[in-house]
């Protein structure tokens, strides 16, 4: 079994990131939108900072706590509207309550560096954006830098949610791949995830993915991230499915630090 090191890749793209802003003299700034107090949100908002830091990105997060879709909105519009915001993240999940399609939308194209507005997204799907959704840039990452080819193997995602699964689907399916989304609703779903020779998991469900499920050789990306027993553990039970696993990414260390260098790098890019 090989550790799948998100965190030395993410240390490289960082250093270029760095060398980049320095070298062109850019004066970058990133947004980040907070609603609620989610565990494993409020971390994710550190690591973005922490890493927005380190290149010489300035960093300011804006935190709401009961707020209606319509106040929010408008709180979004106004951060657009300043000119030294050089890209905007809405921290998701949001609340239930808030209408998470309608802020993602407020956020303009030039500043939307996850890729989550309709416009930013259907260009993507078409082809026609130069950066990638950052979930999809570490996993292209990741296969490039181990040597991971993707023909003739099985992929299963597990989850159709916004961040991850909706956006690799739309990746595998342009690289012409074997794959399948699975998520609660799929019958006989521990049956695919047991063929896959490429298991991806971004549910959000600690330890849900058991030793048993899983096939021995298989590559695992966890891009899972949740709180138990005040630790940060993935989708995937690391401990007995490592022992069956070709590859596998570690939670935490994994493909979370590796995101947000992609999410930087998007940040880079939409500001040359």
């Amino acid at each position: 079994m090989k550790i799948l090191d998100g965190e030395k890749l993410s240390e490289r793209i960082l250093n270029n990131l760095r060398k980049e802003i320095r070298s062109r003299r850019l004066k970058l700034k990133l947004a980040v939108v907070l609603v609620g107090d989610d565990f494993a949100s409020k971390i994710f908002v550190r690591q973005k900072q922490k890493a927005a830091k380190k290149i010489g990105v300035d960093f300011q997060s804006f935190r709401f706590n009961k707020i209606k879709s319509e106040k929010l909105k408008k709180e979004v519009k106004k951060i657009a509207q300043d000119q030294l915001v050089s890209g905007i993240v809405i921290q998701l999940p949001l609340p239930k309550y808030i209408n998470s399609k309608e802020i993602l939308n407020a956020v303009p194209q030039k500043k939307d560096i996850d890729i989550l507005s309709e416009v930013n997204f259907d260009n993507f799907s078409k082809g026609k954006l130069n950066i990638l959704p950052p979930t999809v840039g570490a996993v292209s990452w990741l296969l490039k830098a181990y040597k991971i080819k993707l023909k003739n193997k099985k992929i299963i995602v597990v989850g159709a949610g916004r961040l991850v699964g909706k956006p690799l689907s739309v990746w595998f399916k342009r690289q012409k791949s074997d794959f399948r989304i699975v998520d609660e609703k799929t019958k006989n779903k521990d049956s695919f995830i047991k063929k896959a020779d490429i298991l991806i998991s971004g549910v959000g469900k600690p330890n849900l993915i058991k030793g048993n499920m899983v096939k021995n050789g298989v590559i695992i990306i966890d891009f899972g991230g949740s709180k138990l027993d005040d630790k940060v553990v993935g989708d995937i039970d690391f401990k007995p499915v490592s022992k069956k696993a070709s590859y596998i990414t570690p939670v935490p260390g994994g493909v979370g630090p590796l995101t947000v260098a992609c999410l930087l790098n998007n940040l880079v890019r939409l500001n040359l």
